[in-house]
């Protein structure tokens, strides 16, 4: 990939609107079945206005942005921390910045500040990834 030096911004990439679908079928793959996830009622009965997403399923998409640009084998380092809680009908926009380029071992590698917020600007997923560059 070409352009990278530090403070590069890869394009952005939008997720949803999320639906009821979209959060029972991570639930599905990940066997987190909380039903806080899928039962509105439970869900007010929590205080919440209704059933809300799973924070890994954000996450999930900040990856597959990730993997996206630089392949799943490069790889190196993800971490994350979920910031806001996700409902149905938000939509997603995943980011990333360049914050280095640096060498461990004989490998090239890129680090970057990740982020997914929803279309208003609120930040629901904040991170930093590491892949090796070829």
């Amino acid at each position: 990939m070409s352009g990278l030096v530090p403070g590069a911004r890869l394009p952005e990439r939008v997720f949803g609107p999320v639906t009821m679908t979209d959060i029972v079928r991570y639930q599905g793959a990940s066997g987190d079945l909380n039903p806080m996830h899928h039962d509105d009622d439970l869900a007010r009965s929590a205080g919440y206005p209704a059933a809300f997403s799973v924070g890994m399923l954000g996450a999930g998409w900040l990856a597959a942005y990730c993997t996206d640009h630089f392949g799943e084998e490069s790889v190196r380092r993800f971490r994350t921390r979920f910031t806001q809680v996700v409902y149905r009908g938000d939509r997603l926009i995943a980011s990333a910045e360049v914050v280095r380029l640096f060498e461990q071992g004989e490998e090239r590698r890129v680090e970057l500040a990740i982020r997914l917020r929803k279309d208003d600007g609120a930040l629901v997923v904040d991170g930093s990834a590491e892949f090796a560059l070829t």
